[in-house]
């Protein structure tokens, strides 16, 4: 008997002091997880700020593409400036932007590689046109410097964004 009770004693010990090590295991973790939070918040400045730029890219992306639905379906303009009244290049271009404008607006605010890439899609394609087919949309270098200073800041903040992660 005194054998038993001995080792129900020894489990009785062995059994507390494995719940006051998984209590200090859970107290460490917890603590860990909060500094670790603290210290990505701290050092993820460029990708906080890189998250902020597609958002307000993905809602200028909608302005632009309900700009585009607007004009195919007659919602601005006048008589002269209807859809129909519109060359076949000027109203493929214009319905291409009025899907593409939209879809890379979803992608760049839920953050995604692919709404980047639909995004970015969108700006070389309306810089090309702008230069190279003056006659669609009118050739305007405003455009093209506002399309050009959008890619610009994207990949300057993608650029910082990725030197804060570790490789």
């Amino acid at each position: 008997m005194s054998e038993i009770s001995t080792r129900d004693a020894a489990q009785g010990g062995a059994s507390a002091r494995d719940a006051a090590r998984d209590t200090a295991r859970e107290s460490a973790l917890s603590v860990a997880a909060i500094s670790s939070e603290r210290s990505q918040s701290a050092d993820n400045v460029w990708t906080r700020r890189l998250v902020l730029f597609l958002r307000v890219m993905a809602l200028l992306s909608i302005l632009k593409g309900l700009y585009h639905w607007a004009q195919v379906t007659g919602f601005v303009g006048g008589e002269d400036e209807a859809f129909e009244n519109q060359s076949m290049a000027w109203q493929a271009a214009t319905v291409y932007f009025a899907v593409i404008e939209l879809v890379a607006a979803v992608g760049l605010w839920l953050a995604t590689p692919w709404g980047a890439v639909v995004w970015l899609t969108t700006v070389v394609s309306m810089a090309v046109i702008e230069l190279m087919f003056p006659g669609i949309y009118g050739g305007s270098l405003v455009v093209v410097g506002v399309e050009v200073f959008m890619l610009a800041a994207y990949l300057a903040l993608a650029w910082m964004a990725a030197r804060e992660r570790p490789p």
